[in-house]
């Protein structure tokens, strides 16, 4: 009676197990589907684009009495640059969507009433991430750029290579995208019980040491750049630790 009940235990699981890979291979093909319509959207974009992403570069030059010129050394690096772009903006645009499968995803794990907050929650996680690369680009790049490309001697003409630039800026797009999430996603370990309000308090201050670290990695070597990324991420944590103790409140109102 027992092994009978164990293999269909068994076979339960495994029924279960193979829903949750059914319908991850279902939501990553949404996500695909979405990523490669964004990608074509904004290949026939792409010079907007780059203009958009190599503004703050030429008002930096501009402002030094630079020559606003930007070089590609190699033969096919303009073309994969320029497909690199479309590629990146056509996830940025379809973040909506894909932040929604993600959460649709982990529901299951959720309380039944919140997962009627799944579309919302979708939009806040897009929104969050691009509101991260809009201080990056209003912000971060327009004190770090000036500063960049003024520092050298006379005789050092600093002039930058299409794809490292290209890399650059996206390296601290996506940064600072992600660490605008940071509410987000203590609001779902908190759900989940992972995490709690006196435990971040208590990590506080291991976070601030944390922060100067990670801004020092991921930010160009100046003082103004770094502070611009530690102060919001910071206050995204303060926010973390109101938001942790708002759902604890909710779950002894719950019970």
């Amino acid at each position: 009676m027992n092994a009978d009940g164990d293999t269909e235990a068994a076979v339960e699981d495994s029924m279960s197990l193979m829903g949750h890979f059914k319908e991850l291979r279902s939501r990553l093909i949404k996500i695909f589907l979405a990523v490669l319509l964004g990608f074509v959207i904004c290949w026939f974009l792409h010079s907007y684009i780059i203009d958009f992403l190599f503004a703050p570069l030429l008002a930096a030059m501009r402002s030094l009495g630079r020559p606003e010129v930007v070089i590609a050394t190699g033969v096919p690096e303009t073309f994969l640059t320029y497909m690199q772009v479309a590629l990146m903006s056509g996830i940025f645009i379809s973040s909506p969507l894909i932040f929604y499968q993600i959460w649709a995803f982990i529901a299951p794990g959720l309380y039944e009433n919140e997962k009627n907050h799944i579309f919302p929650v979708a939009l806040a996680s897009a929104l969050f991430f691009i509101l991260g690369g809009a201080f990056c680009y209003f912000i971060v790049l327009a004190n770090a750029l000036p500063f960049l490309m003024g520092f050298g001697e006379e005789y050092i003409h600093n002039t930058p290579r299409l794809s490292e630039y290209y890399e650059f800026v996206l390296h601290l797009l996506l940064a600072f995208g992600l660490i605008f999430e940071l509410p987000l996603f203590v609001f779902f370990l908190s759900r989940l019980g992972l995490v709690s309000a006196a435990m971040l308090r208590k990590f506080r201050r291991y976070f601030i040491v944390l922060a100067f670290i990670v801004a020092a990695i991921l930010t160009p070597p100046d003082i103004p750049s770094q502070l611009c990324m530690v102060a919001p991420m910071l206050v995204l944590y303060e926010l973390s630790i109101f938001i942790a103790k708002f759902c604890e409140r909710k779950k002894e109102a719950e019970a």
